[in-house]
């Protein structure tokens, strides 16, 4: 595990020695960066070249719509309604501290357009903020179970060149957390913002099953190749 004052604390794993490609991978709600690690060992293929995956905590804050309890969150949730659902300052801050991740896998000496950003829930939500405002493209995105915050401001938020970043995008269809009529609408969005979406449905619920685990290592695969 890494610390640094003025990042987010993560948890690490590289794949190989020296690696020249990253991924960050955003948690859900209440979780933290454990919670995708063990994905690790599972999605990663035996050619690719070699990974370092950063595995981020969000801060701890109050959730309105959990009584105000405190957890580790990308951004307050103060209504279950989508539309209002995303606290934009809260999101707006995530975006920041994530871009001070990008900048330090690019110190480290890993190519921006080596660099994927995944993340889950809450944590794809903040990556699909994040992919907006890119003006340098990412090698990919990967948003899963997930909705686009702040969707009647995200024209006015797309940087140009933004829609380069090929992206991921995996919802269950029997989703009880964000519906899976959201995450839909999410990927369309998405796409008429400019971006090429790879949408996969599963019938599942909040969660991540093994053929997602599949479709997303032959998606990420075919982004090494192409680098």
């Amino acid at each position: 595990m890494e610390t640094n004052a003025a990042l987010l604390e993560t948890v690490e794993h590289e794949t190989g020695p020296a690696p020249e490609w990253s991924v960050i991978w955003l948690h859900g709600l209440g979780a933290d960066g454990n919670d995708f690690a063990p994905i690790v060992p599972e999605l990663v293929g035996r050619d690719w070249p070699a990974l370092r995956f950063v595995f981020p905590h969000a801060p701890v804050r109050a959730v309105t719509v959990n009584n105000g309890a405190r957890m580790r969150a990308w951004y307050d949730i103060r209504d279950f309604d989508l539309a209002n659902r995303a606290d934009e300052v809260g999101v707006e801050e995530s975006v920041a501290q994530v871009e001070a991740l990008i900048a330090r896998e690019v110190q480290r000496g890993v190519p921006v357009g080596h660099i994927l950003l995944a993340g889950f829930s809450q944590g794809g939500a903040i990556v699909l903020a994040t992919g907006l405002r890119r003006r340098e493209p990412l090698a990919g995105l990967v948003a899963l179970s997930t909705y686009l915050p702040m969707a009647n401001r995200a024209a006015e938020l797309l940087q140009l060149g933004a829609g380069a970043q090929p992206m991921f995008m995996a919802h269950g269809t029997h989703d009880p957390v964000v519906p899976f009529q959201a995450g839909e609408r999410s990927a369309e969005a998405m796409r008429k913002l400019g971006f090429n979406v790879d949408w996969h449905a599963y019938p599942m619920a909040h969660q991540v099953c093994a053929e997602q685990i599949q479709a997303l290592g032959e998606w990420m695969a075919a982004r090494f190749a192409v680098a």
